[in-house]
């Protein structure tokens, strides 16, 4: 029931803080009054790997974009704890809607560098078959939906799925990532009201990385972050060192106890900081200083696990150098191969939509193979897939 007073008290939000969970400093210690989580040996070591191996392969495909190789890329560099230790949180066949710099939690779950690069180049293995835009990824059988370039559209699609889920009933939740700007978009409120209001399996993952792109946090709301909106829609919420992997793990696994025994959505808000620009198309030297990326580069999240693990006797310097050389020999044997490999066949276009081709469809395609005869220098793949040749090509296209 409501309590009643009897005089007018206005409230701002500004009489209480939400704290932030931690469990590992800088320097890979525990904090005192904080307790590790129950993290097997091997799991851990696991998760490194991933961070480390998502690293590794964002330093190298920048690289390669800016060689002119790939069209596009963007990094998961500095969120790599949140990211990866939220994901190994989850149950493996728990549903991930991503938003577009989550290539960790493919990672931990098996992706490999062979299916990385197919996607990016769009070649004939691609699952996509090159519809998408690099790291744009999807893996039916890791349980991570396609990512959508539209901005906060998985927020409301995972309310949805988890719906789907609670009502399968098999012990399932959907985890859904997106930064703090996508939580201005319209569709995070939906989502959390859908949520809340129906009782589904679903945790809200809040990379607060302090920019939507150049907007820094405090030019995009007023407010304590994104933590106390859940209150507005009587959801669970936590605050949790994003750089933390070990906070983020313990604080995922129990918001999906809750969402999963309970049908309680919860929303977490990892605060972390996007070392890396937003895209390869942005500079992040015009909006943010490179005092502030220092200070946290000090709080690097893979250099803080590495050090724990260290002190735990579970890695050493030398795996450390060994591991180091052999992923990046992988990434880029791996990437030369993939470069080589052919384009999707030309009539991917307009499959996997329909059970059969539509006569629309048809017409399309049959006025685009006929364009592409009339210029093939300008689609050299195209023309190759019609079978034309050198000066062939002219002249299939002028009769």
């Amino acid at each position: 029931m409501t309590q009643a007073t009897y005089q007018p008290a206005f409230m701002t939000g500004d009489e209480f803080s939400i704290p932030t969970f931690s469990v590992l400093n800088h320097d890979g210690d525990i904090y005192p009054d904080a307790q590790s989580p129950d993290l097997p040996r091997d799991k851990a070591r696991h998760i490194y790997h991933a961070m480390l191996a998502t690293r590794i392969l964002d330093e190298r495909m920048m690289a390669a974009q800016r060689q002119g190789r790939l069209s596009f890329y963007m990094q998961c560099t500095g969120e790599e704890a949140s990211v990866i230790g939220a994901t190994a949180a989850l149950d493996d066949a728990d549903m991930i809607m991503a938003q577009y710099r989550e290539q960790g939690a493919l990672m931990y779950r098996g992706f490999s560098f062979d299916e990385f690069m197919n996607q990016l180049f769009g070649n004939q293995l691609d699952y996509g078959k090159g519809r998408q835009m690099p790291v744009h990824y999807g893996s039916r059988k890791l349980h991570y939906m396609t990512i959508s370039s539209p901005l906060a559209t998985q927020i409301p699609q995972a309310a949805g799925y988890a719906y789907g889920q609670k009502l399968a009933g098999e012990g399932h939740c959907t985890l859904t990532f997106f930064g703090e700007g996508a939580a201005s978009e319209g569709d995070f409120h939906a989502a959390l009201n859908m949520a809340s209001v129906h009782e589904v399996p679903v945790i809200f993952f809040c990379r607060n990385n302090g920019y939507a792109i150049s907007t820094p946090a405090v030019e995009q709301f007023a407010a304590d972050g994104i933590a106390p909106r859940a209150f507005g829609y009587r959801m669970h919420v936590i605050r949790v060192d994003g750089n933390d992997v070990l906070a983020v793990y313990e604080a995922t696994r129990l918001a999906r106890e809750m969402a999963v025994k309970d049908n309680k959505p919860v929303l977490i808000e990892a605060m972390t900081y996007r070392l890396a620009a937003h895209s390869s198309s942005d500079d992040p030297s015009g909006y943010r200083s490179k005092d502030e990326e220092e200070i946290w580069r000090l709080k690097d999240p893979i250099l803080r696990m590495r050090k724990w693990l260290e002190q735990q006797n579970w890695w050493s310097e030398d795996e450390e150098t060994d591991t180091q050389e052999s992923l990046r020999r992988e990434v880029l044997d791996t990437m030369k191969r993939a470069e080589k490999r052919p384009s999707p066949e030309l009539d991917t276009l307009i499959t996997d939509v329909y059970a059969e081709v539509t006569p629309a469809l048809q017409r399309q395609y049959d006025a685009l193979k006929a364009h592409i005869r009339c210029y093939p220098d300008a689609y050299p793949k195209g023309a190759q897939a019609l079978g034309l040749k050198g000066d062939q090509q002219h002249k299939t296209g002028e009769q």
